[in-house]
């Protein structure tokens, strides 16, 4: 293997989460397609769809010259329209047109990971024309098709992999911007900690600690006296950071302790990504 020591982990979350999403939808009938997923606005259809054109874009090839409709209410930005190009050329492709695209890129992303010698520090082109390192690209788009498996996981009813390799990449991207929710959006005081106590398959105990000048850190050691503490499972710490459930609807799965306007603004914005 050439792929660098760093990227390792990534293609193999990424090899991990592909496998399982192909072993779900290949004895699919063609009405199970059309399942609805925890994923907004998605079909079972939809999120294999935006999978296929995920790892297409990181083959490089070109994306699809298309026109979206203009009913599609789920779509109401830029990343949003550009995500649903490669969904919606999709939208009308049988349960066979899907499954062997699927088969064929995994294959050629396979070939292209084993000949990948670049540094985890080489620029390559993201989403909308941004650049990025291929480390976070790779960090991204491992996390990206480990939710997308949940999802289809969650509307097939075939629970599972809360604990691969691909979730301990989600806790990680996920725990990123932890920081960011309590500290701006939020708005925790200044000089207050709060902690995350996550259980499950996937466990952690972390502390965001809001210094004075209203900056957020993320750190391993538990606080004495916290502002606030939420306690939740990992399952239910995905589905709140990913925007597929609201916090109401996984309020009994959730205790929240000290503040409570405090939890109740954190748990608002507790989404990082949809």
């Amino acid at each position: 293997m050439s792929l660098h020591p760093t990227l390792q982990p990534y293609a193999d979350a990424w090899t991990h989460s592909i496998e399982a999403i192909s072993e779900l939808v290949t004895p699919l009938v063609e009405g199970e397609w059309n399942r609805r997923t925890p994923c907004p606005g998605w079909s079972v259809r939809d999120v294999v769809s935006h999978v296929i054109g995920l790892d297409c874009e990181m083959l490089g090839d070109p994306r699809p010259i298309h026109t979206l409709p203009r009913d599609l209410y789920h779509v109401t930005n830029d990343i949003q329209r550009y995500m649903e190009m490669q969904v919606d050329v999709r939208r009308h492709h049988t349960a066979p047109e899907m499954t062997s695209e699927l088969e064929y890129v995994i294959i050629r992303r396979n070939r292209q990971l084993r000949n990948e010698s670049r540094d985890p520090g080489t620029k390559v082109r993201g989403p909308l024309g941004t650049e990025l390192t291929l480390a976070e690209s790779m960090r991204r788009h491992a996390f990206d098709v480990w939710v997308h498996e949940q999802d289809l996981r969650t509307a097939l009813g075939r629970p599972g992999n809360l604990d691969s390799p691909g979730a301990h990449v989600a806790r990680d991207v996920l725990l990123d911007a932890l920081p960011d929710v309590v500290a701006v959006k939020a708005d925790a005081p200044r000089s207050s900690a709060i902690v995350f106590d996550i259980h499950g398959p996937v466990e952690f105990l972390r502390t965001i600690r809001v210094d004075i000048q209203g900056r957020g850190t993320l750190e391993t050691a538990p606080a004495l006296g916290p502002a606030a503490t939420l306690t939740l499972d990992w399952e239910t710490y995905v589905r709140l950071a990913c925007g597929r459930v609201t916090p109401e609807a996984v309020a009994d799965r959730v205790k929240a302790e000290g503040d409570p306007e405090l939890t109740g603004a954190i748990l608002r914005n507790f989404t990082v990504t949809t």
